[in-house]
């Protein structure tokens, strides 16, 4: 099975603002001294693992998908305790050293005890990981409640009380974080999305796992702007005899382009992640390749209705060491007025691959594409090529 599979993506968006920055205007880039649209990874790689094509395309998705959250010892832990009838203080107590497993708890802030149950970080929990903290929970309401000894809760205690003990808290508090983490969580991992996107924790990063996807920032193929759109909003029972003004007016940015999207999965890596479990493997490329072609982005989808498809996919497979064909664009794509500017985008894309297997060799041993310009290709035989 060869290592690596390279995507490279061709989306038309018409106008939209999919990804916003700071001020709430579409994010940009300045490549190749010409400004382009651009939309981020991160608001890629979350609108495809949440999406209901991702989950449709793996078996029993709920056991499948996990979740990142700050509040595991909030939601997960205090509430349940609580629930379950262990006082409020002890609840917390126990919740906020619980949570060290899967980071450091926030500063609390004045007149919100709560906000020590909150982790620093986002942690990204699998299905499987989560089922041990509920049972552990239970146990450990039991143990508060009843007294009913547990040797997990007992190593939970122990290793609290011996941190208590320690005259060099940071020390200690990653010495606890560890021994709360061999109880909680799991080094091989069944979550798909896990597998595919990684996750880091600082706390504990012998439960770590490398990203086997790996997702560019999408840039217009061409120089693009952002555009302002002045709108107002009508009182319905605005009459007008007094007042025939608008009951709201603003102003929102967005722009339109065509994107260039590169995505490189490491196959071998995403089967590592899996435990070596090649029907999972495949059925975690066939959600991510049918995602990374229908998903958007659900930026102010509701104003834009900005939905699309990919119209242009090149897909390589092969061992040899990955490379993104972003440098096809470092002009910006300008047709003249009788030519089409996917085309044009296309023609850049093919004549930057060719160019490369020129200068370096053969940059991968098999290649497959989808055009829905042409009508060429099928993504059912593009998740093939894929898998095998």
């Amino acid at each position: 099975m060869p290592r690596f599979v390279q995507l490279h993506l061709l989306t038309n968006y018409p106008p939209s603002n999919l990804n916003r920055d700071d001020t709430g205007r579409p994010k940009t880039a300045l490549v190749g001294d010409a400004t382009r649209l651009r939309i981020s990874s991160q608001s890629q790689k979350r609108a495809w693992r949440t999406s209901t094509v991702f989950e449709s395309h793996l078996p029993d998705a709920h056991q499948m998908i996990g979740d990142r959250t700050k509040k595991v010892g909030l939601k997960w832990v205090y509430s349940k305790l609580v629930e379950k009838g262990v006082a409020a203080d002890t609840a917390r107590s126990w919740s906020k050293e619980i949570q060290r497993a899967y980071g450091e708890p926030e500063s609390e802030v004045e007149g919100d005890p709560d906000s020590v149950l909150i982790n620093s970080q986002l942690a990204h929990v699998s299905p499987v990981e989560r089922e041990k903290l509920s049972a552990f929970v239970g146990l450990l309401a039991e143990y508060l409640l009843h007294e009913i000894p547990n040797e997990l809760v007992e190593r939970a205690d122990k290793a609290i009380k011996n941190r208590d003990k320690a005259k060099d808290k940071k020390k200690a508090n990653a010495a606890l974080a560890r021994d709360l983490a061999d109880i909680l969580l799991v080094r091989e991992s069944t979550a798909v999305d896990i597998a595919l996107f990684g996750r880091m924790l600082a706390a504990v990063p012998a439960f770590n796992f490398d990203a086997s996807v790996q997702v560019s920032h999408a840039i217009t193929v061409h120089k693009s702007a952002v555009e302002d759109d002045y709108f107002s909003a009508v009182d319905d029972l605005n009459t007008g005899l007094k007042d025939k003004g608008a009951a709201h007016i603003g102003e929102r940015g967005y722009g339109a382009g065509l994107f260039y999207l590169y995505v490189c999965i490491n196959r071998q890596l995403l089967k590592d992640n899996l435990g070596g479990d090649e029907a999972l493997t495949a059925k975690a490329l066939e959600a991510l390749i049918n995602a990374i072609t229908k998903v958007s982005p659900t930026g102010m989808q509701n104003s834009h209705a900005s939905r699309a498809y990919a119209s242009y996919v090149l897909a390589e497979k092969g061992d040899q060491q990955p490379r993104s064909l972003a440098q096809a664009f470092l002009k910006p794509v300008k047709p003249f007025e009788d030519e089409d500017m996917l085309d044009k985008a296309v023609q850049a894309i093919v004549k930057r691959r060719d160019n490369f297997d020129k200068v370096y060799g053969a940059c991968a041993d098999a290649r497959y594409e989808i055009n829905v310009e042409t009508g060429e290709g099928s993504l059912a035989e593009l998740v093939t090529f894929v898998q095998e």
